[in-house]
């Protein structure tokens, strides 16, 4: 599978993003808390995901574009499985990511920690299909 990360597969219109929030479900996993949607509308990618880092907890930009770089290469490698499943749904999966740790984790952590959170996803996606 390509292991790219397009500007399609980003959730950044801000009517879906309202449906993020307003109907989705969330679940906690440190250092992130997931919000996640099964929209009905298919787009292109059967996957768009937001991140979010807090400007409160990281005042330099520097230090939240970093954690946001860390978060998008874990997820942009480790992607493929959740997209598979996620294609013979017909919906899209929207999914935010909110970063609340107070420090930066190093890659590997993160990395495990996405990890988890596309498995919990995978999961909760087949318990409700079936």
């Amino acid at each position: 599978m390509n292991q790219d990360f397009k500007k399609e597969e980003r959730l950044h219109s801000k009517k879906r993003i309202g449906e993020l929030f307003s109907d989705g479900e969330s679940f906690f996993i440190y250092p992130f808390k997931v919000v996640y949607h099964i929209a009905p509308e298919p787009s292109d990618y059967p996957v768009q995901l937001l991140i979010s880092v807090s400007k409160n907890k990281f005042k330099q930009a520097v230090k939240r574009n970093r954690v946001k770089r860390l978060i998008r290469e874990a997820y942009r490698k480790n992607k493929s499985t959740l997209y598979l499943q996620q294609n013979n749904t017909g919906g899209t999966l929207l999914i935010g990511l909110i970063y609340v740790a107070n420090t930066i984790m190093d890659y590997h952590q993160i990395e495990k920690k996405i990890i988890l959170i596309l498995q919990r996803l995978k999961k909760r996606d087949e318990k409700g299909n079936r």
